[in-house]
Parts: C-alpha cells; structure tokens; sequence
C-alpha cells in the first residue's frame, strides 16, 4: 500500500504526541519522587488526563 505525503505528515504527528506524553509522563514521576507529599494530587491529574484522553481520541481518529 502506497502512502501520501499527508499519511507522513500524520505519522509525524502521532509519533510527536508519543514522545511529549513520555515527556510529561516522566516529569510527572520525577515530581512525585523529589516531592512525595504530591503523590495524590498528581494521580488525581493523571487520572483526569487518562479519562479527558479516552474521550477525546476516538473523536480525533474519526
């Protein structure tokens, strides 16, 4: 199967997503390691962030 340029351009963004996820995911646990008293709050954020994502990418990939 042949791919356009746009299909490159996609794969560009989705693996450009990829990696910033990484990026905060890692953040995020280097936070809660220098500051244990934050372990809650962040979960609570990441928690928010995973349901915000499971509603918001099925509407994006349509």
């Amino acid at each position: 199967m042949r791919r356009g340029p746009s299909s490159v351009l996609d794969t560009g963004v989705e693996l450009l997503l990829v990696l910033v996820v990484v990026l905060v995911v890692g953040a995020a646990a280097y936070l809660v390691y220098r500051h244990p008293d934050l372990a809650t709050p962040v979960l609570v954020a990441t928690g928010v962030a995973a349901v915000f994502a499971a509603l918001v990418v099925p509407i994006v990939v349509r």
